[in-house]
């Protein structure tokens, strides 16, 4: 009788690490439990699922639970939920419908996810107020604005949920005023960004409201208004998206170790402190490459990377999940922010760095070709040894730059090898010093002169 791999969720990490396994390993029993109805999809889609830009909820579908079945051999279990572990006995405990049963595994993948965050509003629970991050959520609120035809929107948060759906809302008609309690949008984007997207949102019609904390929701049975300190906004729907959290309690519960971030703690190969229990996806932690720290980067990425790797370490092949810049990118209407790496002054010197930057401005392209655009770039080394800690760059075009520095960061390159790079030149694409190579080329000039 051959091996068990049982995983617990049924999105990008756990249906990597299942996918890659059976292909591996095809006489493994490969045995998924999912508590609810929708499987390897792309949640980084739904806003523009809510916009209009596509069509229908199952395109975000990458691919079916009868392709899983049929197609790849995966024992794959929708609406059953994994409510327990005994890592003693090597079973989880199933619920599905009125049953409960055990299930023995081998090995086991605990890829639980994250879940958004709900403050302790008042009127979270009136009709008309949403989180977004699962495919039930977009689809609910598809439906309000299809059924209810709202003028006014409220976006609480100013992450990437909160720009994503602020151009969303807009995106269908509505009047948006967006709230975030910090003194800028996309906090860990660093200020450049921050300021950047906050002008072009206002550009766009959206009312940018900073340094506003929300009180609540009011309204009978459905939401009216935002609630803050002084005074009402008028809301016929809101958003709130003021972060995620990991699904770390089955873990937690079964006695395995949560790490500094809350997420669940993991080795290079994504095990946990259980015994042939391995963790992936939004509920574990990652390894930073810069700082060498446990961080928590929910990321479909890094899902996805270190479910794949896991299911290869399970088919008897040994692979490392791999660290993570943190490195991501945002659509702001017609703007691209992106960032990679450490960009606070403050976390880079409590890695034990002494941070030093610089930010430029340059075209997009050769600025005599058409259609070049302005790109800013915010460039972060450590002063002693020129390493490369991070950047952010924002524009209109050119925003996946932020590729080459992430590159960079995951090979430990200082600015000297950054502004040495041979990258592609061509009038349509580029000047001859991309702005990358730009920002590197007078951080390293201030690198030199100590400054």
């Amino acid at each position: 009788m051959g091996e068990t791999f049982v995983i617990v969720g049924g999105d990008a990490a756990g249906m990597s690490a299942a996918s890659k396994a059976k292909r591996e390993s095809p006489e493994l029993d490969v045995v998924v439990f999912e508590k609810g109805e929708w499987v390897s999809y792309a949640a980084c889609g739904m806003p523009y699922y809510v916009k209009g830009d596509v069509a229908e909820l199952d395109d975000l579908v990458s691919v079916t639970p009868e392709e899983f079945v049929q197609g790849r051999d995966v024992d794959l279990r929708t609406r059953h939920e994994v409510v327990a572990v005994d890592t003693d006995a090597k079973t989880v405990t199933v619920s599905a419908d009125d049953e409960r049963f055990e299930q023995p595994y081998d090995h086991l993948l605990i890829a639980t996810g994250a879940s958004a965050i709900r403050p302790p509003f008042d009127g979270m629970d009136l009709d008309g107020v949403f989180t977004i991050h699962d495919m039930d959520e977009a689809d609910a609120i598809d439906q309000f604005l299809d059924r209810h035809d709202p003028e006014t929107a409220a976006v609480v948060g100013g992450g990437y949920v909160g720009v994503e759906m602020a151009e969303a809302l807009s995106g269908r008609g509505l009047s948006v005023t967006l709230f975030e309690m910090l003194p800028h949008v996309l906090q860990p984007f660093g200020s450049v960004v921050g300021e950047a997207v906050e002008e072009h949102l206002r550009e766009q019609d959206v009312d940018v409201r900073l340094e506003t904390a929300v009180e609540g929701f009011a309204g009978s049975g459905r939401i009216e208004a935002v609630d803050l300190d002084d005074e009402g906004v008028s809301a016929d729907l809101a958003i709130v998206g003021v972060g995620v959290e990991p699904n770390a309690e089955l873990a937690a519960d079964t006695g395995i170790e949560l790490g500094p971030t809350g997420a669940v703690a993991t080795d290079e190969h994504g095990r946990t402190t259980a015994p042939d229990v391995y963790a992936a996806g939004d509920c574990a932690e990652a390894t930073n490459v810069v700082t060498g720290e446990p961080d928590h980067v929910p990321l479909a990425l890094t899902a996805n990377r270190s479910g794949r790797a896991i299911g290869q370490t399970v088919a008897g092949e040994p692979t490392e999940v791999g660290g993570t810049a943190g490195t991501a990118i945002v659509k702001a209407f017609d703007l691209g922010a992106a960032r990679t790496g450490v960009l606070d002054e403050s976390a880079a010197r409590e890695a034990g760095f002494d941070p030093v930057s610089v930010t430029i401005t340059d075209e997009s392209r050769a600025n005599y070709y058409p259609g070049s655009e302005e790109l800013t770039v915010h460039l972060v080394a450590d002063r002693d040894t020129g390493r490369v800690l991070g950047a952010s760059v924002v524009g209109r075009e050119g925003a996946k730059r932020i590729d080459t520095v992430a590159t960079a960061l995951h090979a430990g390159l200082t600015v000297e090898d950054l502004q040495n790079l041979d990258l592609a030149y061509a009038p349509p694409f580029s000047p001859v010093w991309d702005p990358i190579l730009t920002a590197a080329k007078v951080l390293g000039g201030r690198l030199d002169d100590g400054k």
